[in-house]
């Protein structure tokens, strides 16, 4: 059996065909962490993340400067909320390659997932310092700062996230929340119709659209993104709140509908 019928089974997704050959080969081969890292794969797309983090391990016993064998047994970590796991992982990874910035941004994101959003940042900064156009990074940085309050920090992250991906329905939403909680409403009202405005699907941004245009006494227009919310597929509860909510504009403004 060869490697390359190995491959060739994982890739048509015949995975405890590929374990059988990959097991076969390390049987005349000997210890090789590239073999037990695929194994390792093999069981994870089973579902089978104990199996896959015992082989995963192996090899990373026996070659701990083998990127992916971190970034695989992370995603098990992460998938399986052990923060502890995943940044003693993250943290032995960067000892053995400190250049790898993947490893640094898995490990902030397991220190934001642990809240410890101190750390986070100082991982997220640190990566920026090399990588100054990494926009996933400016995201979870200005994340990290929208929990801790730091709402200026926020927008200011969230804003450079917009010079390399500016047709992103979500992160409009993500910088409209950050100008409301930073009482910016109007900012905050035109990136939530920025959010609809690239995905007319987006219906939370119909409500919180809504909820500004109230505060600003805007009844028409709150009504209208009101009732535009309600179309949507949302809770038998949810929509009697806002119907309700609609009854109570039309009665303080009969003029209204």
């Amino acid at each position: 059996m060869s490697v390359d019928k190995a491959l060739e089974f994982y890739k048509d997704g015949k995975y405890n065909e590929a374990i059988d050959a990959f097991t076969a080969v390390l049987e005349i081969e000997g210890d090789n962490a590239e073999l037990y890292n695929n194994i390792g794969l093999c069981y994870a797309n089973l579902d089978d993340d104990e199996k896959a983090e015992k082989f995963y391990l192996k090899a990373l016993q026996l070659n701990p400067k083998l990127a992916q064998i971190y970034i695989n047994l992370a995603d098990i970590y992460y998938k399986q909320k052990d923060m502890a796991k995943g940044i003693d992982l993250m943290t032995g990874g960067i000892c053995e390659l400190p250049d790898n910035m993947v490893f640094r941004h898995y490990l902030a994101r397991f220190y934001m997932e642990d809240a410890k959003l101190d750390l986070a940042i100082d991982e997220l900064e640190a990566i920026l310092e090399k990588q100054p156009e990494n926009y996933d990074v400016y995201y979870d940085l200005g994340r990290v700062h929208f929990e801790l309050g730091n709402y200026d920090c926020a927008i200011e992250n969230f804003e450079n996230v917009l010079e390399y991906k500016s047709e992103n329905p979500l992160l409009y939403y993500t910088l409209a929340e950050a100008y409301g909680a930073n009482d910016e409403i109007d900012k905050a009202l035109s990136n939530y119709l920025k959010a609809i405005a690239h995905n007319e699907n987006f219906a939370p941004a119909y409500k919180k659209a809504g909820m500004l245009f109230l505060a600003r006494e805007d009844f028409e227009d709150a009504i209208e993104y009101f009732e535009d919310y309600m179309k949507f597929d949302i809770p038998n509860e949810e929509k009697e709140k806002i119907n309700s909510l609609i009854e109570r504009i039309k009665g303080k403004c009969g003029n209204i509908g």
